[in-house]
């Protein structure tokens, strides 16, 4: 790959070099294993010093078990309102916006990518592997030792790859943070901004990774299947009770009514008459956004039925 720099500096030059060291220490690592397992092997002094949750030696008590996964799920919320350091963020363009519950992740925040970084590595692990060009056998406790170890060499980079466009090409660094920056360095400023902001990036998305650890080592569950049912449900609740309209900064009208289903059909049936209701009025609550009664009524019957296919037995 070929690099253009319309202004090379010293910190774009070292930090390529850092990115192609890596990439090739990793490279002759697996390339450089002659033992009879898999070439994967060559990564294991990396993948024995990355850090790592420890596995119980015992049982686990249900209390343990509840602390951890509740524990867990309190700094998960609490990083879904930690926003990123010298971002913008009235230009901050999302892409993922109608897919935020799914990817557990919350825009221009510590826990902007979310879990994607840890399915899309899971994904290519586990399609390797069972088209056997990674020749692992994961029922041998070493074999899937070094499967885990390789998943988190390989998490790493996703985060990296998907933190680095994120990041020149949606998460605008302020003005001000690039100007301050420019200052200490001339003529670096963006370029430091920039780099900022994908440390924070990188340092939670991994939190994610290690979380997702501790719930499935120490937890109830699987930690990505607890962040993407907690954002879900925090979806499901603020588009039911959410009493803010649309438009804050707007006084409540037919134009702009509370956010919530059940406020939004409460503000309606409070201030519109029988006539009004007729006319137009029901259409609002159980057709048009915000959260429509229909897309709530939908979701209950959705759950109910997911819940009785999952307790029928044939």
């Amino acid at each position: 790959m070929v690099w253009f720099w319309s202004q090379p500096t010293l910190v774009a030059f070292i930090l390529i070099s850092v990115v192609i060291f890596i990439v090739l220490s990793l490279l002759f690592l697996g390339l450089s294993y002659s033992g009879t397992r898999s070439k994967l092997y060559g990564l294991k002094p990396v993948t024995t010093r990355m850090p790592a949750v420890t596995q119980p030696k015992g049982h686990v008590h249900f209390r343990t078990k509840l602390f951890w996964t509740i524990s867990v799920l309190l700094l998960y919320f609490l990083l879904t309102n930690i926003y990123l350091f010298g971002v913008d963020q009235a230009t901050v363009i999302d892409l993922f916006a109608s897919y935020r519950a799914i990817l557990a992740g919350a825009q221009g925040t510590l826990m902007h990518l979310g879990i994607g970084p840890i399915v899309t590595g899971s994904i290519i692990m586990q399609l390797f592997t069972g088209a056997k060009i990674i020749n692992l056998d994961l029922t041998d406790d070493e074999d899937k030792g070094m499967y885990q170890g390789t998943q988190k060499v390989l998490v790493i980079a996703m985060i990296i790859v998907e933190a680095v466009p994120q990041v020149y090409g949606y998460l605008t660094p302020s003005a001000s943070i690039v100007t301050s920056l420019g200052t200490a360095s001339p003529g670096n400023g963006l370029l430091l901004a920039n780099t900022i902001i994908i440390a924070q990036l990188v340092f939670g998305s991994y939190l994610v990774f290690l979380m997702d650890e501790v719930v499935s080592k120490w937890g109830i569950g699987s930690g990505i299947s607890l962040f993407i049912a907690a954002g879900v449900s925090q979806q499901i609740v603020q588009g039911t009770l959410n009493w803010v309209p649309q438009n804050p900064s707007v006084a409540i009208s037919a134009t702009n009514p509370p956010s919530g289903a059940l406020p939004k059909a409460f503000w309606f049936l409070t201030h519109y008459t029988a006539s009004q209701m007729a006319s137009g009025g029901w259409e609002q609550v159980l057709l048009r956004q915000p959260n429509p009664i229909v897309a709530l009524v939908g979701t209950a019957a959705i759950f109910f039925l997911l819940a009785w296919t999952e307790s029928t037995r044939m």
